[in-house]
């Protein structure tokens, strides 16, 4: 299959592009590497350091025609969300839906979004279920939740 992951320079995205990769699969990493580093990426996977806000998104899906998204890239420093909440947002929910935008443009069926637990709030139980309170409490928490309720739109 071929797959496309979104901050595959970033730990998470970087160790998923090579399970990936070691199962055969041929993979396609957008990054911007403002916080995953190039040493992560895997030599096997096809690169392109562009922002997920970009229109040259599209240009990625044309020629690698990926069959599956899987979204991890985001701006995740909860500190900057809270200094700059209009730039955590551009980045996380537009860049979300240009992503979106283009899986629907070129009929990708599966796309697999990262959230976070941060939408949950002050967590005083352990572990989390997915039915518990929803309290997001910073904006890129927020972020997250309103990327959640996004897909229920696009499903």
């Amino acid at each position: 299959m071929k797959y496309l992951i979104t901050g595959g320079a970033g730990f998470i995205g970087s160790h998923l592009a090579d399970k990936l990769i070691k199962e055969g699969h041929k993979v396609t990493v957008i990054d911007d590497l403002s916080a995953g580093k190039k040493k992560n990426l895997n030599k096997r996977a096809n690169f392109f350091n562009l922002d997920i806000r970009s229109p040259k998104v599209s240009d990625v899906f044309i020629q690698e025609k990926p069959e599956v998204v899987y979204h991890l890239a985001a701006q995740i420093d909860v500190g900057k969300s809270l200094k700059h909440p209009r730039e955590d947002a551009e980045i996380n929910i537009l860049g979300s839906l240009n992503l979106l935008k283009n899986c629907q443009k070129f009929g990708i069926e599966k796309f697999i979004f990262i959230s976070s637990a941060g939408i949950y709030g002050d967590i005083k139980e352990l572990p989390i279920k997915e039915n518990s309170s929803i309290n997001p409490i910073s904006p890129y928490s927020i972020t997250k939740l309103t990327i959640e309720k996004y897909l229920d739109f696009y499903k």
